[in-house]
């Protein structure tokens, strides 16, 4: 009975997830692999492409995409001599939006506070 507490649809065990989930914000985890996402979510590019955008040396960008591609977040298709990369899954660009979209309620909420404070900081000085 045991065994069936950790299960949810499919047979797919709730460790499993998680760990999905761990290693996939993991492989996250980094600002240049987060650019090159970003980038991606317009469509496919080489790594050409994704240096000049970023302005950073090719070593920097292959390396961030090998992690990107180890995880199976990116993949690439070779077309003549060069390698287009893409998204593995158009939510991956949702996703981006949703942080995108805490990242501002995170200020929202960082300034009304700094404004409540100023505002008790001016009626406490008041008295």
């Amino acid at each position: 009975m045991f065994e069936y507490m950790n299960m949810i649809h499919g047979g797919i065990y709730v460790e499993d997830l998680q760990q999905f989930k761990a290693d996939f914000f993991k492989a996250l985890a980094h600002p240049l692999r987060i650019r090159i996402l970003e980038l991606l979510v317009d469509g496919k590019k080489n790594v050409n492409e994704i240096q000049s955008c970023l302005e950073k040396e090719g070593s920097a960008v292959s390396q961030q995409l090998s992690v990107l591609r180890g995880k199976n977040i990116v993949y690439g298709t070779k077309e003549g001599k060069k390698v287009y990369y893409s998204l593995s899954d158009p939510m991956i660009g949702e996703l981006l939006g949703v942080t995108k979209e805490i990242f501002n309620n995170h200020l929202i909420n960082t300034i009304t506070r700094l404004e409540e404070m100023t505002i008790n900081e001016d009626n406490e000085e008041d008295m």
